[in-house]
């Protein structure tokens, strides 16, 4: 067990020496790698054979869900016709860590009379890939953590993390927001985090409890319970919201009052200044709300206390957002 331990945080080692060293290679060149990858007026091309071309395609899912947009070539088929997908702006992005993988060769010529720009991405400078390039990205590893030094390995992760590092410094660079990231990734729960606002999951119109100062609390427990949704929001003769009764209130009238309490009126027993909300905060805000102040229903107004709807959590969790 000792020496499967061993050999495993080896591996790990050297992975993690393999990334630490591209820190000191980044300079100029990788300034100069962003500054026409900012610049490109189309796509991002990442292409590369095998290993490289997996780790290509990674990349290129990272550039284009953060705003460049990029896809992935497969240099193989890129030499049967796909080169043709690459257009006059675009900016190729190519990995190899030999620089000579034949399939890739191959289509620079093409790329070159194209007027198209290489960033390299590869572990020898000398290589053809490099020589041919604009900007050469040095990702060269001391070892692979394969001990035979055949399986790509630390090469692979060295060019991950590179990649990465243009990825997420073009984020920056572009001032790629949150907004923007939820609006590439709908699906995922931080888009829905940060698409979705109030106004979506609100309950509006006849859905909304409501009852008035003068009404009695027979009737606003009716209105709580065929409304079901624990709580009814209390409205003076302007429809301006005055406060709020919820289940707990209801529970703690009736220790208090006893069977009197039911002859009282909604606004001798409601909360006053409840919490609210507007209609078009984020829905991720209510939560924050909900999540400060132990509660599980919020009314949604305006700046004048109109109530435009009711907020429950029960809402939010069917939409994801908790």
């Amino acid at each position: 067990m000792k020496d499967i331990i061993n050999q495993a945080q080896n591996i790990l080692k050297i992975e993690s020496d393999a990334v630490s060293s591209l820190i000191d290679r980044i300079d100029e060149k990788f300034v100069q790698a962003i500054e026409i990858m900012h610049s490109c007026e189309s796509k991002v091309v990442v292409t590369g054979m095998g290993k490289s071309g997996i780790i290509g395609r990674k990349i290129a899912a990272t550039l284009a869900s953060t705003g460049t947009p990029a896809f992935f070539l497969n240099p193989a088929e890129g030499g049967h016709g796909d080169v043709g997908v690459v257009s006059k702006g675009d900016v190729v992005l190519a990995i190899s860590n030999s620089g000579e993988t034949e399939e890739l060769i191959r289509i620079l010529p093409t790329l070159k009379r194209m007027d198209i720009r290489i960033i390299a991405m590869t572990g020898s400078s000398q290589s053809t890939l490099a020589k041919a390039s604009d900007v050469f990205l040095d990702v060269s590893v001391k070892e692979e953590a394969c001990p035979m030094g055949l399986a790509p390995t630390a090469s692979t992760t060295a060019a991950l993390a590179m990649g990465d590092a243009l990825a997420i410094t073009l984020l920056s660079k572009k001032g790629f927001t949150e907004e923007d990231f939820a609006f590439f990734h709908p699906g995922g729960n931080l888009g829905r985090r940060l698409i979705l606002t109030v106004e979506d999951l609100m309950h509006t119109g006849d859905a909304v409890p409501l009852v008035n100062t003068d009404t009695l609390m027979k009737d606003a427990i009716m209105e709580i319970s065929y409304k079901r949704l624990g709580i009814t929001a209390v409205t003076n003769n302007d429809k301006k919201l005055q406060g709020v009764i919820t289940d707990g209130d209801l529970r703690r009238g009736l220790e208090k009052w006893g069977e009197s309490f039911f002859s009282l009126k909604a606004g001798d027993i409601m909360t006053h200044r409840p919490k609210t909300i507007t209609s078009n905060m984020l829905a991720a805000k209510a939560v924050a709300i909900m999540e400060k102040y132990s509660i599980t229903v919020l009314m949604v107004a305006d700046e004048e206390n109109n109530i435009k709807g009711v907020l429950h959590l029960h809402d939010l969790l069917k939409a994801g957002i908790v």
